[in-house]
């Protein structure tokens, strides 16, 4: 089922990405790109759906669909962490407590090496 869900979502994706590519911008033109909106407006009337706005739709609903359902699927009640084995004690890293009697070593001493 989940390999079937990834086929469709890839293949809505790529499809989406094709038509969206294919369509021009609402303000192509010259004046659009300086904020003059010429026979186009933001909120006005707009001209007939086209095929490719029709497409664009469906696809990004079927995109929306598939990730929704996709998110769903991959839920588990394990944990990553579960799995894990823990570590071994030779594997463990001893810690250090310097011996509070033993005199500062400043970085002048360490680079001189004495």
């Amino acid at each position: 089922m989940t390999i079937v869900l990834v086929g469709i979502h890839v293949s809505a994706c790529l499809f989406l990405i094709f038509v969206v590519l294919l369509q021009s911008a609402q303000a192509a033109d010259l004046a659009g790109a300086f904020g003059g909106g010429g026979s186009q407006t933001a909120l006005g009337m707009r001209g007939a759906t086209t095929l490719l706005q029709k497409a664009t739709t469906t696809a990004a609903v079927i995109f929306m669909m598939t990730s929704l359902a996709l998110g769903m699927t991959g839920r588990s009640e394990s944990s990553l962490i579960e799995g894990l084995e823990s570590p071994s004690p030779a594997a463990q890293v001893e810690t250090t407590v310097p011996d509070a009697n033993a005199p500062a070593v400043t970085p002048d001493q360490e680079a001189d090496g004495s």
